[in-house]
């Protein structure tokens, strides 16, 4: 029941901390054989993510210790089984590991830490189908009790987790504010659920005080900073909580100490992989089933902007590099994802 397996794989490599397009090589690896216990995943597509360039630039969270095989996230399927596998497991979508390297075309993982996904979802969509989906259902569940009707606001209304966010908050009754930085994602995002979408700019705070007639937003999301973060900040109502995420903004974010005196705004940070390690695998899988349920029943949908091989990978940072409103994903084969369309 095993399928064929070449004995050499390609994989994105780096000797040393750096800027992807210098430090990246396109290298050759055995493939491993599983032993008992183990299975064999074939990498199908894997996103690059704003982490990704931050590891492989040793400036993101914890750094891998170079030499190391980039890529955090992605989907595979498991072609071979070692003893005492249930080879029922054979052919199934699964995640691919996130400690051992994304990108590169085989690698071994325990049985027993498969994550499965669903059948039927396409490849692309479940390779981008964990990190920043958890995120956005984390940031709005984890901070603030909200009920249907409470409003939310978010900075990089556009990007992978904002759109997330939008389509989560549409579920559970939440009006969600997204702000950008240009008008050119607005039907996009509205078409999401995002009940509005404004520029990022000074005018925010009073935008949202008018909006809510007074009663102001409840959350807000910040993975901007600088002087969007202060914005943010401005439309809590008393008691919000401002949740930083990201920080693509690399600029001094200003202390909002009115908003902290008079309002009691509480802000708070989060990073996905801190929460991850806290959790158990039963805990772990029952998160993941929250946002992966709602993948399956096509009432989320994540954007999808290319597909490119591993040998490709310098196109494939130079569009990741450029304006779009979807992932960049790399592919072992994009041809044979093609196909499945």
């Amino acid at each position: 029941m095993n399928k064929e397996i070449p004995s050499i794989q390609k994989a994105l490599h780096y000797q040393e901390y750096g800027d992807p397009m210098e430090v990246l090589t396109l290298i050759e690896l055995p493939v491993p054989e599983p032993g008992p216990g183990e299975v064999l995943i074939e990498m199908q597509a894997s996103p690059i993510h704003p982490s990704d360039i931050g590891l492989i630039m040793g400036s993101y969270g914890r750094p891998r210790n170079p030499p190391a095989i980039a890529g955090r996230e992605g989907v595979g399927t498991v072609v071979k089984c070692g003893q005492g596998v249930d080879v029922k497991v054979m052919g199934r979508p699964v995640a691919l590991p996130d400690d051992g390297g994304a990108w590169q075309e085989y690698q071994l993982t325990k049985a027993e830490d498969l994550i499965l996904f669903p059948a039927l979802v396409p490849f692309e969509q479940l390779a981008v189908s964990v990190l920043n989906p958890m995120t956005a259902w984390r940031l709005l569940n984890d901070f603030e009790y909200l009920h249907a009707g409470d409003v939310i606001i978010q900075n990089a209304g556009n990007s992978a987790v904002g759109q997330s966010v939008i389509q989560f908050a549409k579920k559970m009754g939440l009006q969600c504010i997204s702000l950008v930085r240009n008008l050119d994602s607005v039907e996009s995002l509205k078409a999401l659920g995002s009940t509005e979408v404004w520029l990022d700019d000074d005018e925010v705070a009073d935008r949202v005080k008018v909006f809510t007639e007074g009663k102001r937003c409840k959350l807000a999301f910040n993975s901007v900073g600088g002087r969007s973060a202060l914005r943010l900040a401005r439309s809590l109502c008393s008691g919000g909580v401002h949740v930083t995420f990201g920080a693509m903004d690399g600029s001094a974010v200003r202390f909002p100490t009115r908003n902290l005196i008079f309002d009691d705004v509480r802000m708070v940070g989060f990073w996905l992989d801190r929460w991850r390690r806290k959790q158990s695998p039963a805990g772990l899988r029952n998160a993941l089933e929250q946002v992966l349920q709602p993948l399956a029943m096509t009432e989320l949908k994540h954007s999808i902007d290319q597909l490119f091989n591993l040998s490709e990978f310098k196109d494939a940072f130079a569009r990741n590099a450029q304006t779009r409103m979807g992932k960049v994903l790399l592919a072992r084969d994009k041809k044979f994802l093609g196909s499945l369309r």
